[in-house]
């Protein structure tokens, strides 16, 4: 995988994407979510990252948790549509359909979600507004550092029957958790190396559930 931010990246995530058969979830108890994982350029340097933020403490759902921008889907909204106007709302990023370079699987959640991660291309100076009622900060996670063989870290969940998905990010100088982590983790593998991971089957940990 290269970590070089240019068209090269953006052809090898678009050709990874475009090989791997997404999985969509047909579950009418769970409320549609949509989250963009957005590649950029590093400020200040040469290679690419992803967008994620830390939500603000006043929040109801998921308050000071990191997380991809995204929310829910407004009624009659596809996924995509959903991804690009929360990027928009929450950070201020205006991208067209065509920066769109394809989906990873639909992933339930605890809290009764079903998030489809949407992966997105910023070209050169995409300037971030963050809406401060929405995010509290924002992170540039470089790609390099999500090649880290340590990731992905696996615990056992509360019942045993599952495992926790987790992964330690120096830029945040903290873990995160699935479902977060789990997106990011599949990003790697599959938008990264090609490979056709799935990560439905790991749990969420507690604090995460509400």
């Amino acid at each position: 995988m290269s970590f070089v931010f240019g068209d090269g990246l953006r052809q090898e995530i678009t050709d990874n994407l475009r090989r791997f058969e997404h999985r969509e979830v047909q579950d009418s108890d769970l409320r549609h979510a949509a989250v963009a994982l957005v590649v950029v350029r590093n400020p200040g340097a040469d290679d690419a990252c992803v967008l994620l933020t830390l939500r603000p403490r006043h929040l109801n759902r998921h308050s000071g948790q990191f997380a991809l921008p995204g929310g829910r889907l407004d009624a009659g909204e596809t996924p995509q549509q959903g991804a690009l106007r929360e990027l928009h709302e929450e950070l201020g990023l205006e991208l067209k359909p065509q920066d769109v370079l394809g989906r990873l699987d639909d992933y339930p959640t605890r809290s009764g979600f079903c998030i489809t991660p949407v992966v997105m291309w910023a070209g050169e100076g995409a300037a971030l507004r963050p809406a401060p009622d929405e995010v509290a900060e924002v992170f540039h996670i470089p790609l390099r550092e999500l090649d880290n063989p340590e990731i992905p870290l696996l615990t056992p969940s509360e019942d045993g029957e599952t495992q926790v998905l987790s992964a330690i990010l120096p830029s945040l100088q903290h873990r995160i958790f699935a479902p977060t982590a789990a997106l990011l983790y599949q990003f790697r593998e599959v938008a990264g190396r090609g490979a056709s991971t799935r990560v439905d089957c790991y749990d969420q940990p507690p604090f995460a559930w509400r």
